[in-house]
């Protein structure tokens, strides 16, 4: 049978420098059937012209301005002729195998979101910050992997190395079927950079398919490429997204479980204040004030799914405890001490 085509969609603004050190494992990937589409979100560092002059093989969509990640790879999308989209960041090296346990995980039909293991370049022994070795949430929406819970990340010494169902898979190394993704009408592009690919795992989830994790894959992610960590800017959009995200596909305890957000919100910007970070405080001040102004979006973008399928997700794949207070109370900090 032949192998699925897979479109490797990598997204980037000004970022030729990673292009030139990342690209060429990507370009090198053994797998017979698959293309590499460059998302370029109006780049002005010269990207579409090197990639023409030494990658011809890849396709350029040339965007006309700055999409961010969801409305860059939304766009991109649409000229992938795979059957399965998978999003790359621009700062990522693969293994030359990468896609082969990728696609054959995909041929369980009800799997639509496939993660590899996601290592982190600067340090190989160790899991990376964003996906590790596969996503979850607690109650609250607050989102941990295994592998990374808050900023405690865990070498990879093979405790994760068995599939397994996750809820959410990192948007630095992401498959999908394109068919899912078209039916679900991609990223929200109100989200621009961070949790989208949380937010569109969850609608998955909720429409019947499974998303998984597979140990047999690794990439190897330098992270930070397109925004710094503990940037105010970051931190404006992970706050401001998680209360969309939960207002979006919460079930039940909508109100209750937003206003617990929203406190908690204010409790972190006062212990920023305490730690010297009063930038990120008025970032946090910042994202409850944009996120009242998309609240009558997010409410419209609510869809009903059938009980059986949101009652599946609550009951397997989302932490019924609160990952802060099993953090820093606690102390578990390591995804094994929890009790799922």
């Amino acid at each position: 049978m032949k192998p699925p085509k897979i479109s490797i969609i990598i997204v980037t603004w000004n970022g030729l420098h990673h292009l030139k050190k990342y690209l060429p494992s990507v370009v090198e990937t053994n797998y017979p059937n698959f293309e590499i589409i460059i998302a370029d979100n109006a780049s002005d560092d010269g990207t579409a012209t090197w990639i023409e002059n030494n990658y011809p093989g890849c396709k350029i969509a040339e965007l006309k301005k700055n999409f961010g990640y969801a409305g860059g790879n939304n766009r991109a999308a649409k000229q992938a002729e795979g059957e399965i989209i998978l999003f790359l960041n621009n700062d990522v090296k693969v293994t030359p195998k990468w896609l082969n346990p990728i696609a054959e995980a995909f041929q369980d039909p009800e799997v639509a979101i496939v993660q590899p293991k996601i290592r982190a370049e600067r340090s190989p022994e160790m899991f990376e910050y964003a996906g590790a070795a596969g996503g979850f949430i607690d109650w609250l929406g607050y989102p941990f992997c295994r592998g990374r819970i808050f900023d405690t990340i865990e070498n990879d010494n093979g405790q994760y190395d068995n599939k397994t169902h996750i809820f959410w898979a990192s948007g630095a190394a992401f498959a999908i079927q394109k068919e899912v993704f078209n039916e679900l009408e991609g990223f929200d592009e109100e989200f621009e950079f961070h949790m989208e690919e949380i937010d569109l795992c969850w609608r998955t989830l909720k429409s019947g398919y499974n998303a998984v994790y597979i140990p047999e894959s690794t990439v190897y992610h330098y992270g930070g490429g397109s925004l710094p960590e503990n940037s105010p800017r970051k931190v404006f959009y992970n706050f401001r997204n998680n209360l969309l995200m939960l207002t979006k596909n919460l079930d039940n305890y909508l109100v209750p479980k937003i206003f617990t957000r929203l406190v908690l919100d204010g409790l972190t910007g006062i212990k920023f204040l305490f730690e010297g970070k009063p930038e990120n405080t008025f970032a946090i001040i910042k994202a409850h004030f944009s996120f009242y102004a998309h609240l009558h979006s997010a409410v419209n973008k609510r869809t009903d799914y059938p009980v059986s399928n949101r009652q599946l997700v609550t009951r397997k794949l989302i932490f019924k405890k609160l990952i802060p207070v099993q953090y820093f109370l606690a102390k578990n900090r390591l995804f094994q001490m929890l009790n799922f």
